[in-house]
């Protein structure tokens, strides 16, 4: 059986490929308690200990509306990734979830391709920690990039994550807010996780992909099906007029690679992470939720 390390097991997207590959795949994802990945010598003797034929990197540190970038973000996420990925004579691979943030959001153009990296640097903390880490996987042909755009699923953060924060809006007897309606790229995590399981089995051709579904959804249309899923007719706030940026990918590399692969349709995964949130309703505080989407 396949060993697979999985970083961030405790978080969003972590938590969901651990429940996802278990059963397939023999998983370790030692929580932040039991291995902080900012202490080199403690990494290296794991890896070396371990030997796993796959390290999967989704630990970050990132900010949002709520929470603030921290003074040391740079640091934080360049120093997890080197530690690791300096110790792959340690391991067979290392998938590593990058973001489309490495392209640097200002002016970005439509369904960006991969061939866009690095014409400019990005200009925020996050993205250049991740443009940082992208630039040397370019060079080592047995890390692979997996550049997210947007990703949606159970176990985020609901209180700021649009797709869930519409749902435990709705659930809380709220409006669905937005700042400002945009077309982006949103991808389902039970689709990242098969993405993910091709990769860990399969030899890619590049060391770096979009993914994404390679199509755009307006985020007041999305707040339509969430609405229509609901059964309810929760009201449907845009604060600021006008469409914003879009953010989108051309996922056309990936699926060159992957020419079977088939997205859950937008409306059945809205479904589902709905019904998972009216199974946990009683996580949600809707003092959380009085502010924009």
């Amino acid at each position: 059986m396949i060993r697979i390390f999985i970083t961030g097991g405790s978080g969003f997207i972590g938590k969901n490929l651990v429940e996802a590959l278990a059963g397939r795949y023999e998983i370790h994802a030692p929580a932040s308690t039991e291995l902080d990945l900012r202490e080199e010598n403690a990494v290296r003797r794991y890896l070396e200990s371990n030997r796993f034929d796959v390290v999967v990197h989704t630990a970050t540190t990132r900010s949002n509306r709520r929470l603030g970038a921290p003074c040391d973000m740079l640091d934080r996420n360049c120093r997890m990734f080197f530690n690791l990925a300096r110790n792959e004579h340690a391991f067979g691979k290392m998938i590593y979830f990058g973001s489309a943030a490495e392209y640097n959001r200002v002016e970005l153009p439509p369904r960006v391709s991969e061939d866009y990296f690095d014409t400019c640097v990005p200009t925020d903390a996050y993205g250049f920690s991740k443009y940082v880490c992208a630039k040397y996987a370019e060079g080592h042909p047995n890390l692979v990039n997996l550049r997210l755009f947007g990703v949606f699923g159970k176990y985020e953060a609901w209180d700021v994550r649009f797709i869930s924060n519409a749902c435990a809006r709705v659930i809380s007897g709220l409006p669905i807010v937005l700042r400002q309606n945009v077309i982006f790229d949103y991808l389902y995590v039970q689709d990242l996780a098969t993405i993910t399981g091709w990769f860990i089995e399969n030899t890619p051709q590049q060391t770096s992909y979009n993914v994404c579904t390679g199509r755009g959804w307006k985020l007041r249309d999305l707040a339509e099906i969430v609405a229509a899923v609901s059964g309810q007719k929760p009201e449907i706030q845009v604060k600021t007029p006008g469409m914003g940026a879009e953010y989108t990918g051309d996922n056309s590399r990936m699926m060159k690679e992957i020419p079977a692969l088939q997205f859950e349709p937008m409306q059945a995964a809205i479904e589902a992470l709905y019904g998972w949130y009216e199974e946990n309703r009683k996580a949600i505080d809707p003092a959380m939720l009085r502010h924009d989407g």
